[in-house]
C-alpha cells in the first residue's frame, strides 16, 4: 500500500487562455512490499505512468526489514494529461545505473478525479500485491516552482531493456508458480541480454548478476544442476562492483548466497570459509534495519556461515586464526552463537601454541575462554563444555609456566564442570579425565598422596565410559596409564607400572599411526618401560624405550611442544641404559638430549629449568665434562623466566618454586673452582645469585655515556623502562584473574619492544654487553677501594675467593669446614643470640665467644693470611664481605680470636685489623660506585617512630632521645630535619626519603621471613615494606642509618638473594647503609648511634664534608668506643653495607 498527501493548486492562466488545474503528490512511504521473486532488491520505486507512458519515477529507496520504505519524493500532475493514470511499484536490483526497469511489486489504475476525492490529508492506495502511501503539502507554489522529475536519466537500449523485464517477469513466473518453462524463459532471456553486453558493455555485471540469481534460484529448487558456473557469474559480477561502488555489497551478499548453497550441497571447506570473510566485509556496510542486513545476518546468511565454519576441523595456520577472528566479529556482543565463536578461536590459538610456543596464544586462549564462560551463566547448557575447555588453557600454562594460581583454578573449574554432568550425562567421561589429569599435575607439584589416588579413581571411571570403540578410548587408557606410572615412580607400586604400560600397549594398539596424539601414547610407554628396566633390568625394555621414544621425535616438527617431551623420555632411556652398563656413550647421548630438551625453544621456561637442574645433578655425579655448560644453562634459563614475571613477589615465588636448585650458584662456583678456572668462578656465583636484584636493577642503570652516544635510543630505552615499571607496579595490586592475566600480556608486550631496544644499543661502538651479565673484569671493579671476599658454602666444598684491586683472584680453601658445619655454625649462633638477650649486661657472652673463636680459627683467620702476606694489605684497609648460602646467616665480620699472646697483649680480631664491609653481589658494590658521580648538597632528617600503635609493637621510648641525639650531631652546616610521632607514617617516611641524602631512621623492623618483600619497617599509620622502598629511585641517596631490629637478614627460601630491608635502601640509590642482623636494645643502640656519629662527623670543624664513604670505617671506631658500655651481641649487631 501506498501513503501519499494530493494538493489542488489555484488555475493558472496560459497563453492560449485556457485554464489549467494541477496537482502535487508526495509520495510517502509504502509498507507489505513483498518482492514476488524474494530476490532482494538494491531499492524500491514508484512510477506514474499516462497512457501507458511513464511520466515520473521516484527516487530509489532502500527496502526495510520490515519491507517498507520511505520515499518523500513529490510530484506535480496536470489535468492536460490524460484522465486514467496507473501508479506502479518496482524493485530496482541497481542503485546507479538501472538495466530495465526491475520487477514490478504492484500495479493500480486511477483517475485524475479519485486523487481529488481524498482530499488534502493523507491517504492509502492499496494495490492488489502491495501497498503505498502518499501524501501532501499543503502550501500553494507556484508552477513555475514544480518540476518534473527526469524518468530517463539513463539511456539504456530499448531492447536490451525488454528482455531484462522480459525476463524479471519470467523469473518471478517461475518462483509463484515452480513452473520450470518459465525458469527456461528466463534464463533464456538474461542470457540474451548478456550475449549483448559484452565485457566493455557498462550493463555487463548488471546482465552476469540477472543471469546467476535466475541459474541460482533453479540450483535450490533442484530445477538446474550447475552451481559452479552461476558461482563464477557471481563473482566476476563482484569484480566489476569494487568497493565504492553503489553495488558493491548487493553483489557481495549475491555471491556469497552461491557459496553458502555450493556449501550445503556440497559440503566444500573452502566455500564456506570464503563466505565468512565476505559476510565479515558485507555487514559493515548494511545499515541496521534494511532487509538486506536482515536477510544477510539472519539464520541462512551469516549464521549459517558461523555454524558451518564452527563444524571445520581445528586449522591453526595464519589463514586459519585469520577465518576463526572473522567468526568472532560476525557474532557481535549478545549473538546466540558469540561463546562457541569465542571458543573456536580460542581453540585455534592453542593449536597454535601447542606446535610454535609462543605464550601470547595461550594468554589470548585463556582470556577467549573466560568471556565465553561470562557469557554462560549458572543454568545455561554450554557453561560445562566452556569451564572444561577453560581449565584445558589454565592447565596448559600451567605446565608452560608453573603459576600455581593457574592450577588451582583449573583444579576449581573442572570440579564445578563435573558436577555439571552427573552419572549418566554423555560427557562426564571428558570431564572425570580432565580433573584427573589436573589433580595428577598437582601431586607433581605438592606431592599429596590423596590427589593421585582420586585422579587414578577418576580416570577409572573415565574408561568405564569408553568400551572398545569408542572415539575418546585411547585418550582415557592413556591418561590412567599415565597417572599409574606416576604413583609408582614416587611410591615404587610394582603393580601400577605393570598396569600401566598393558594400558599404554592397548592405547597404542587402537589407534592408527596418522593420529594425532600417537607421539604422546609412545614417549609415555617408552618412560613406562624405562622404569620397569631400572626395576628389572631387562635390556629388551630399555631397547623398545629408545626406539619408541626416537620413532616418537620423527613424528612431529621441529617447533612441537611435545619435542621437548621427546628428548626427555629419550634422555631417561639412555640414562637408564648407562647407570645399569656402564657404557660412556649412553651417558654422551643423555647429555646431548639434556641439552636439546633445555634449549628446545617452544617448550615453557619451568620445564627446561627443570631438565637443565637435572642436567648439573647428573654430569657432576658423573663427572662429565659438560657439568660446567649446564649450571650456565640453568642460571641462562632461570634470568630469562624471572623476566617474564612483572613484579619483584612474582619473581621471587618463580625462583622459590625451583627450591631444590637453590644451591647451583656455589655449586657452579665450587665446580669451577675445582677446575682452576677462579674467574669464571666469581662470575657464576655472580650470574647465579642476586637475579632478583639484577633484573629489577635493569630499568635503573645509569646511561650518562649512552646518552652522549645517542641520546634518540637512549631516550626510547628509558621511556620503555619507565613504562615497564608503572606495568609492573600497577600489576602488583590486581585481584582479577582476567585482568591480571591481560596486564602479563601487556607486560610481555613492553618487554619485547625493551628487549629490541636493548639489542639496537648493543649494536653501537662500546656498548656490545650493555646489560649482559658481567665479567670478570667488570665485576673487579667493585674492588677498586678494598679486596672483596666470596665466601662459597657449597655442598661439594667451602671456599673463599678474594677478588683483589687488580690482577687475578685468589683461592682460600677452607678444609676444616663443610656446609654441614656451617647451617649448625649459624644454628648455633641463633640460640646463643637468644639466650644473650635475656642476660645482663656485664654477664659475659661465653657461648658467643666461643662461636666467634671458631669463625675465626676455621673461617677468617685463612683469609686474613692471604691479605696479609699474598696481597700484602695493609692493616686499616678496607675489605668487603660477600657471603652466599649459609655464611650469609654467620656474623662474619666479628671473628675474633679471644687470645692473648705471649706479651700480654690480646690477639687482633678482624676489625682490629680492616675496616668491614658486606656487600650482597660485587654488582651492587659496582653499582652504588656508580652512582656516586651524582652528588647532591648534603640534607639530613631523622626519622622516629616509636609509638607505632596498637598491635604494632611494643613502644620504643628511647627513640625520640635517640632523635634528640642525631639532631644534635650533625653538623649545622647541613639542612636538618626531623620526622617523628604523627607525622612519621609511611607516606610521610617515603616522602623524606626521596628529599634528603642523609636518613636516620629509628623504629621497629621486622622481617618476614615467608615473603621478604614484605618485610617493613612499622610506621604511625601503614608499614613501610621493601617493596615500597624498591619502587623508588633516588639517584642523590648517600647514607641511612637503620636504628631498627631485623634490617640486613636474609630470605631464606633463596638464601643467595640477599632480600632484607637495608639491601633494598642500597637498591633505591642509598650508597652507604648501616643494618642490623637481629633484634636491637633501644637503650643502649643510641652509645652505638652516639659514637658513630662522633666519627663520622669528626672533622667537620675543620672544613671536612659529609662524605658516607667514612660510614664504615665510623662504625668500626664506635663499635671499639662503646666495649664497655654495650654488650657483645649489640656491638655486633650492626654491619655496614655498601661504598
Amino acid at each position: 500500500m501506498l501513503r501519499v498527501v494530493r494538493r489542488l493548486f489555484r488555475p493558472t492562466i496560459t497563453h492560449s487562455g485556457f485554464a489549467s488545474r494541477y496537482i502535487r503528490l508526495e509520495i510517502i512511504s509504502g509498507k507489505d512490499l513483498k518482492v514476488p521473486s524474494e530476490r532482494i532488491p538494491a531499492g524500491i520505486y514508484v512510477s506514474i505512468n499516462f497512457d501507458s507512458r511513464r511520466c515520473w519515477k521516484s527516487a530509489i529507496s532502500v527496502l526495510s526489514s520490515e519491507e517498507s520504505v520511505a520515499w518523500g519524493n513529490t510530484v506535480t500532475l496536470s489535468s492536460h494529461a490524460s484522465p486514467a493514470l496507473s501508479v506502479e511499484i518496482w524493485a530496482s536490483y541497481e542503485v546507479g545505473r538501472m538495466l530495465g526497469s526491475g520487477e514490478v511489486i504492484g500495479k493500480l489504475q486511477t483517475s485524475w478525479d479519485e486523487l481529488l476525492e481524498h482530499g488534502d490529508e493523507p491517504f492509502i492506495l492499496s494495490f492488489p500485491l502491495a501497498a503505498v502511501g502518499l501524501a501532501c503539502d499543503d502550501q500553494d507554489d507556484a508552477l513555475s516552482d514544480l518540476a518534473f522529475v527526469d524518468v530517463t536519466p539513463i539511456v539504456v537500449d530499448c531492447e536490451i531493456a525488454r528482455d531484462t523485464n522480459t525476463g524479471h517477469a519470467q523469473f518471478a513466473a517461475y518462483v509463484t508458480s515452480k513452473a520450470v518453462s518459465h525458469l527456461s524463459d528466463a534464463v533464456q532471456h538474461f542470457q540474451l541480454v548478456l550475449d549483448q553486453c559484452p565485457v566493455s558493455h557498462p550493463d555487463h555485471a548488471t546482465a552476469l548478476t540477472n543471469l546467476a540469481y535466475a541459474r541460482l534460484k533453479g540450483h535450490i529448487r533442484n530445477d538446474l544442476q550447475d552451481i559452479d558456473t552461476t558461482t563464477s557469474l557471481f563473482r566476476e559480477a563482484l569484480a566489476l562492483h569494487p568497493r565504492g561502488h553503489p553495488d558493491h555489497s548487493l553483489s557481495l551478499y549475491n555471491l556469497t548466497k552461491a557459496l553458502t548453497w555450493r556449501h550445503n550441497k556440497k559440503s566444500t571447506a573452502a566455500d564456506i570459509r570464503e563466505a565468512a570473510k565476505l559476510y565479515h566485509e558485507l555487514l559493515p556496510l548494511c545499515p541496521e534495519g534494511t532487509c538486506l542486513r536482515s536477510v544477510a545476518a539472519g539464520a541462512n546468511g551469516a549464521d549459517y556461515v558461523i555454524n558451518g565454519c564452527n563444524n571445520l576441523p581445528i586449522d591453526a595456520s595464519d589463514e586459519g586464526i585469520h577465518l576463526r577472528r572473522v567468526i568472532l566479529e560476525l557474532c557481535l556482543l549478545g549473538h546466540q552463537h558469540r561463546p562457541r565463536a569465542l571458543d573456536k578461536l580460542a581453540w585455534v590459538l592453542q593449536s597454535r601454541f601447542q606446535q610454535h610456543g609462543n605464550i601470547d596464544d595461550l594468554d589470548t586462549s585463556i582470556q577467549l575462554r573466560r568471556d565465553a564462560v561470562s557469557l554462560c551463566p549458572k543454568g545455561h547448557t554450554g557453561r560445562a563444555c566452556y569451564l572444561n575447555n577453560l581449565a584445558f588453557s589454565l592447565v596448559s600454562r600451567f605446565r608452560h609456566q608453573g603459576k600455581p594460581n593457574d592450577l588451582d583454578e583449573t583444579i576449581s573449574l573442572d570440579e564445578e564442570a563435573l558436577r555439571l554432568r552427573p552419572v549418566g550425562h554423555k560427557y562426564r567421561g571428558a570431564s572425570l579425565d580432565n580433573l584427573g589429569l589436573a589433580l595428577v599435575s598437582r601431586f607433581h607439584k605438592r606431592g599429596n598422596i590423596d590427589d593421585i589416588t582420586r585422579a587414578i579413581s577418576l580416570h577409572r571411571e573415565a574408561l568405564s565410559l569408553c568400551p572398545p570403540g569408542h572415539p575418546c578410548r585411547d585418550t582415557t587408557l592413556n591418561n590412567l596409564a599415565f597417572a599409574l606410572d606416576t604413583r609408582y615412580d614416587k611410591l615404587h607400586v610394582s603393580k601400577d607400572l605393570k598396569e600401566a604400560i598393558d594400558l599404554y600397549r592397548e592405547c597404542l594398539q587402537s589407534v592408527r599411526h596418522d593420529h594425532p596424539e600417537r607421539h604422546t601414547y609412545l614417549q609415555n610407554l617408552g618412560f613406562a618401560l624405562c622404569l620397569r628396566f631400572m626395576r628389572t633390568r631387562e635390556n629388551e625394555d630399555v631397547e623398545e624405550a629408545i626406539q619408541l621414544c626416537q620413532e616418537s621425535l620423527a613424528a612431529v616438527s621441529l617447533l612441537h611442544l611435545s619435542r621437548h617431551f621427546g628428548y626427555m623420555r629419550l634422555k631417561d632411556a639412555y640414562l637408564s641404559r648407562y647407570q645399569i652398563l656402564h657404557d660412556p656413550v649412553d651417558l654422551s647421548l643423555a647429555v646431548e638430549n639434556f641439552r636439546l630438551a633445555s634449549q628446545h625453544p617452544t617448550q615453557g621456561y619451568p620445564q627446561r629449568i627443570i631438565q637443565a637442574y637435572n642436567w648439573t645433578v647428573v654430569a657432576k655425579h658423573h663427572d662429565h665434562g659438560s657439568t660446567l655448560e649446564a649450571y650456565l644453562a640453568f642460571f641462562e634459563l632461570l634470568d630469562a623466566h624471572l623476566t617474564t614475571r612483572s613484579s619483584a613477589t612474582s619473581r621471587r615465588e618463580a625462583a622459590a618454586a625451583f627450591h631444590v636448585a637453590r644451591s647451583l650458584p656455589v655449586d657452579a662456583a665450587s665446580c669451577a673452582i675445582r677446575d682452576d678456572n677462579l674467574r669464571h668462578a666469581v662470575e657464576l656465583v655472580e650470574q647465579g645469585r642476586g637475579q632478583q636484584w639484577s633484573l629489577a636493577s635493569r630499568l635503573k642503570t645509569p646511561v650518562e655515556d649512552l646518552e652522549s652516544a645517542n641520546p634518540k635510543l637512549t631516550h626510547n630505552y628509558l621511556e620503555l623502562s619507565r613504562r615497564i615499571s608503572n606495568a609492573a607496579q600497577s600489576s602488583a595490586t590486581i585481584t582479577d584473574r582476567a585482568a591480571a592475566d591481560r596486564a602479563e600480556t601487556e607486560y610481555r608486550r613492553l618487554t619485547r619492544q625493551w628487549e629490541a631496544a636493548v639489542a639496537e644499543i648493543r649494536k653501537l661502538q662500546g656498548f656490545s654487553h650493555f646489560l649482559l651479565p658481567p665479567s670478570y673484569a667488570d665485576l673487579q671493579a667493585a674492588a677498586r677501594q678494598g679486596p672483596v671476599i666470596i665466601l662459597i658454602a657449597s655442598q661439594y666444598s667451602c671456599s673463599t675467593i678474594i677478588v683483589p684491586t687488580s690482577g687475578e683472584p685468589h683461592h682460600v680453601p677452607l678444609p676444616s669446614v663443610a656446609l654441614v658445619d656451617l647451617n649448625n655454625l649459624k644454628d648455633r649462633f641463633a640460640r646463643a643470640i637468644r639466650h644473650s638477650s635475656i642476660m645482663g649486661p656485664k654477664v659475659p657472652r661465653n657461648d658467643l665467644i666461643v662461636l666467634l673463636r671458631t669463625v675465626w680459627d676455621q673461617i677468617m683467620l685463612p683469609i686474613v693470611n692471604v691479605l696479609e702476606h699474598v696481597l700484602k694489605l695493609k692493616h686499616g684497609s678496607r675489605i668487603w664481605l660477600c657471603p652466599t648460602a649459609a655464611f650469609t646467616s654467620i656474623p662474619l665480620h666479628a671473628a675474633h680470636p679471644f687470645q692473648t699472646k705471649a706479651d700480654r697483649s690480646k690477639e687482633p680480631c678482624l676489625e682490629d685489623l680492616y675496616i668491614c664491609s658486606y656487600t650482597s653481589t660485587l654488582s651492587a658494590l659496582v653499582r652504588s660506585r656508580q652512582m656516586m658521580k651524582k652528588r647532591v648538597a648534603p640534607s639530613f632528617v631523622t626519622i622516629g617512630q616509636g609509638q607505632p600503635g596498637a598491635g604494632k609493637g611494643k613502644a620504643l621510648l628511647a627513640v625520640d632521645s635517640e632523635l634528640e641525639l642525631v639532631h644534635k650531631l650533625v653538623p649545622a652546616t647541613a639542612n636538618r630535619t626531623t620526622i617523628s610521632g604523627d607525622a612519621a607514617t609511611r607516606i610521610g617516611t617515603l616522602e623524606a626519603l626521596e628529599q634528603n641524602t642523609w636518613v636516620h631512621l629509628a623504629c621497629h623492623g621486622k622481617q618476614d621471613p615467608a615473603q621478604p618483600y614484605n618485610s617493613h619497617f612499622v610506621m604511625r599509620n601503614e608499614h613501610l615494606t621493601l617493596l615500597d622502598i624498591m619502587e623508588k629511585h633516588i639517584p642523590h641517596a648517600e647514607f641511612v642509618f637503620l636504628s631498627a631490629c631485623h634490617t640486613a637478614v636474609g630470605d631464606k627460601e633463596t638464601p643467595d638473594e640477599v632480600i632484607h630491608l637495608a639491601a633494598g635502601l642500597q637498591f633505591s640509590g642509598f650508597k652507604s647503609v648501616i643494618g642490623t642482623l637481629w633484634e636491637v636494645d633501644d637503650y643502649v643502640a643510641k652509645h652505638v648511634v652516639k659514637a658513630f656519629y662522633e666519627n663520622v662527623f669528626a672533622d667537620m670543624e675543620d672544613g671536612g664534608v659529609m662524605d658516607c664513604t667514612k660510614a664504615a670505617w665510623a662504625l668500626n671506631r664506635a663499635t671499639h668506643t662503646v666495649k664497655t658500655k654495650v654488650p657483645l651481641e649489640q656491638r655486633m649487631v650492626f654491619i655496614h653495607i655498601g661504598v
